[in-house]
């Protein structure tokens, strides 16, 4: 296993130098991971030095090479948190003319959700209904976007093209991502307490840096 010690290494190579690392750490723990995933779960790993999501996550069937397909065919992101929304590597998707939403903030999302005494999550599911094309929905911290997300896919109101499901916390949490296990939806999941923003950010910029 990596040790503490000082490593003297140029900046631009320190990427580099921590997926070295991290593949090399996997291998000492005997984990081989599925080719066609290996590079979303290590960037995940590289954004969270936490080696358990190796085996937490869950991918349905060519998971990554349909959401590729779907942000070369300009899909809309929609994101659930405006940390997610900045860590998306924008410059790269600029070029597949995606465009990237998060309904979070806007005040008569707030409003709504107020009135109806429910999540602004929740009323952010719904906005995204209304969007025109496939969507791809990103979940790094609300469950109630998850749960929303299912309850509308399952009255046949709203399918989105495209789940990430990761959200973070104690409440629920593990619940919410329950719901999508085997899900005819194409989606990554990471089943346990663990996710976050980050990471849902991270798995974006892994399958967008896929991209021949």
């Amino acid at each position: 296993m990596e040790t503490s010690g000082l490593l003297k290494i140029e900046p631009s190579e320190i990427e580099r130098e921590s997926f070295r690392i991290i593949t090399e750490n996997l291998n000492e723990m005997g984990i081989v991971l599925p080719e066609e995933n290996a590079s979303v779960i290590k960037r995940v790993i590289h954004t969270t030095a936490d080696f358990s999501f190796a085996e937490t996550m869950e991918f349905s069937l060519d998971a990554v090479r349909i959401c590729q397909e779907l942000i070369q065919n300009a899909a809309t992101i929609v994101t659930d948190t405006n940390m997610t929304l900045a860590g998306i590597n924008k410059k790269r998707l600029e070029r597949f003319g995606v465009k990237i939403k998060c309904f979070m903030a806007d005040e008569d999302v707030a409003r709504e959700a107020k009135k109806r005494d429910i999540t602004r999550a929740a009323i952010s599911v719904e906005r995204a209904a209304l969007i025109g094309g496939p969507v791809i929905y990103s979940v790094g911290n609300a469950p109630t976007a998850l749960m929303e997300l299912n309850d509308l896919y399952l009255r046949g109101e709203f399918e989105p093209a495209f789940i990430i499901g990761v959200p973070v916390g104690f409440v629920n949490v593990e619940y919410s991502k329950e719901l999508f296990r085997n899900s005819k939806i194409p989606h990554i999941i990471n089943y346990g307490r663990k996710g976050g923003s980050n990471v849902a950010a991270a798995i974006i910029n892994a399958i967008v840096l896929g991209i021949e």
